[in-house]
């Protein structure tokens, strides 16, 4: 990975002496979110800085584990808080997102705030609203990029257990336990992080194998009576109606990895998951091969992400959504591209 030198040195003096910092990171807080934002996090307490970590809502029980987990900051649940710690501090970190609108109301806050502001991300088509900008698309992941980051300015850093943990753990989330989105830097990451004591058996255990007892009873209920595959299409949908939220008490985290079982099938080359939360439908979409679900994300639902992983939003109803993807779908399959 090649990494912006001239913005690099500029974080580098910017952090040369102790100050306040907000870390921000996108609603809906994956792995990746919350483990590139504790490492810097620790990172920068270390040289003596005093860090807050903001996201706008609630993360996943799954990673309530990870160090500095518990001193996170959520907006919805502590708008004054987030108020006046933006409003008060002297940089403001924002990782893993690319648009001041991945951020809902925070982001009014961060643009009307003169502090200076730098951005870390590996999303396509960044915006122009920080002063710094580390933007590396073909990384897989923000904790990849940050440990190159943290290399390159501390080579001890990336040593550190804490630190070594949540980059671990946003790698391993973000590539879907090295599924996609891996290259040779990242394995070549992986041999250091092993070199210097990563006990990955151990994340991954927290990670994947510590769900609640109601993660199987969803699970079948999707498989056996929210799944749709269109064999002419090579997709398959599963939809969450909000009575589902209701009738299996669906929470932040629960319906992670759901997804996957789609793509286990064969017959299946682009899986989607549909969510009917309070507010919007929430779209998650994975494909094999060179299909891209991005362009599909970014030109009809608001999101993006990367070619095989992706993600966006709809503010009309369920049924809508499902019908927008079966009306515009069949429009990125070339014929020769079908698979039955």
């Amino acid at each position: 990975m090649i990494l912006d030198q001239n913005e690099l040195s500029v974080f580098s003096k910017l952090i040369s002496f102790p100050k306040d910092i907000v870390i921000v990171s996108h609603r809906n807080p994956d792995g990746d979110a919350i483990g590139s934002s504790l490492a810097i996090s620790a990172y920068l307490q270390s040289l003596s800085h005093r860090t807050h970590v903001i996201f706008p809502s609630e993360y996943p029980e799954v990673f309530e584990w990870m160090p500095g987990a518990k001193d996170i900051v959520v907006y919805d649940l502590q708008a004054q808080l987030t108020e006046d710690l933006i409003k008060n501090t002297e940089l403001i970190i924002c990782l893993d997102f690319n648009s001041l609108e991945r951020i809902d109301k925070m982001g009014l806050m961060v643009a009307a705030s003169t502090a200076q502001k730098m951005m870390i991300d590996h999303h396509l088509d960044p915006e122009p609203f920080t002063d710094i900008q580390i933007s590396v698309i073909e990384s897989s992941s923000t904790a990849e990029i940050i440990y190159e980051i943290l290399k390159s300015l501390s080579p001890n850093s990336v040593k550190n257990p804490i630190i070594l943990d949540c980059l671990y753990t946003g790698i391993v989330t973000d590539t879907g336990s090295f599924h996609h989105a891996t290259s040779e830097n990242l394995f070549r990451i992986m041999a250091e992080m092993k070199e210097a004591g990563l006990n990955d058996t151990l994340i991954q255990e927290l990670v994947h194998n510590s769900l609640p007892d109601k993660y199987l009873k969803l699970l079948g209920h999707c498989l056996y009576n929210r799944m749709e595959l269109i064999s002419e299409w090579n997709l398959g949908i599963i939809h969450l109606t909000r009575e589902d939220y209701r009738l299996f008490d669906i929470r932040r985290g629960d319906t992670e990895g759901i997804i996957n079982y789609l793509m286990m099938l064969k017959s299946v080359r682009v899986g989607i998951l549909i969510m009917n939360q309070p507010s919007i439908v929430k779209l998650s979409m994975r494909s094999k091969g060179s299909f891209s679900v991005q362009a599909i994300c970014k030109e009809h639902f608001n999101g993006g992400g990367h070619r095989n992983a992706s993600g966006g939003y709809w503010k009309k109803s369920l049924d809508e959504a499902i019908l927008k993807i079966k009306e515009v779908f069949p429009k990125y399959i070339a014929p020769v591209e079908i698979e039955n």
